[in-house]
């Protein structure tokens, strides 16, 4: 693969920009920041940003099938957001202590459920042993479902072409598995480790799948994007001008963009931290449901 020309497309020096989801009807990204509250929609051709501000940590969204809003996941629980207004209709709690845990990823599987991941972060002024908390699943006809599936801190979800596969990465751990998925029942299988990320290269962060089955993944205080091959082997080292990425999606009308979320941690430093960069990475990505069902 060439390398790559990589420019900012938004100046946005979130504290934790993540979550990019790219909706080619709309010609546009959304993307959150977790701790400045806010979903932001991104309109790729004039780079103009919509912003609806949040009162709580958003860690996972997804868009409600009629185009007038998003389920929103946040701290204080899962909510409906209308764009229209801004106005919030609360759905449920959360499933997890908020004054210890939060979401910490969100992304749809293929028949639309929205699968969110938790973090151990307690609130400021909160003393508490860290503890991991499960994997869950939100729709809107059957609220939560909660899988066994736990971490300190999830992230890197992504799914296989035909839905048979779900990566998840434990950051905390610097691993990334790959499973068994059953996309008709919302089940994980059988895993299968796929690779470990060396503590002194950088945490295993957002994740994503291009056309070849070949995974990314957002290396987090590395300032690097890797290429994994199914076999675990590390196949391509993209350098960024950042040190903190957090997450990728795949966007343009072919799918051949790569659009890389970062963070500040509320810190001075390079340049272009917290921003959001765009690049050309020689290979094209596979299409994500973004709504919830």
């Amino acid at each position: 693969m060439p390398n790559c020309e990589i420019e900012l497309l938004v100046d946005a020096k979130a504290e934790i920009g993540e979550s990019p989801l790219w909706v080619a009807e709309q010609n546009a990204l959304y993307w959150i920041d977790v701790k400045a509250p806010a979903l932001h929609r991104t309109e790729m051709t004039t780079r103009l940003t919509e912003t609806w501000t949040l009162p709580s940590e958003i860690g996972g969204y997804a868009l409600r099938p009629d185009g007038q809003g998003a389920v929103v996941a946040m701290r204080s629980g899962v909510f409906v957001l209308r764009f229209a207004d801004g106005e919030l209709e609360k759905l449920c709690d959360p499933p997890f202590d908020p004054l210890t845990h939060r979401f910490n990823e969100g992304d749809c599987d293929p028949r639309g459920r929205l699968w969110l991941g938790t973090m151990f972060d307690p609130m400021a002024g909160i003393e508490a042993v860290p503890s991991a908390d499960s994997l869950y699943c939100f729709t809107l006809s059957g609220g939560w479902t909660r899988h066994d599936h736990r971490s300190l801190l999830h992230n890197g979800f992504a799914w296989g072409r035909n839905g048979d596969e779900f990566y998840i990465a434990r950051s905390k751990e610097g691993r990334i598995d790959t499973y068994e998925f059953d996309v008709y029942r919302g089940a994980l299988g059988r895993a299968r480790a796929l690779t470990t990320v060396p503590k002194d290269t950088g945490l295993p962060d957002g994740g994503a799948l291009d056309e070849h089955g070949f995974y990314w993944s957002a290396i987090h205080g590395g300032g690097q994007l890797h290429r994994y091959a199914r076999d675990g082997s590390l196949d391509r080292i993209v350098e960024l001008p950042i040190m903190n990425p957090t997450m990728m999606a795949f966007c343009g009308n072919d799918l051949s963009l790569l659009c890389v979320t970062s963070a500040t941690h509320g810190k001075s430093g390079k340049p272009f931290e917290g921003g959001i960069l765009i690049l050309r990475p020689g290979v094209s990505g596979l299409p994500r449901e973004f709504c919830v069902r």
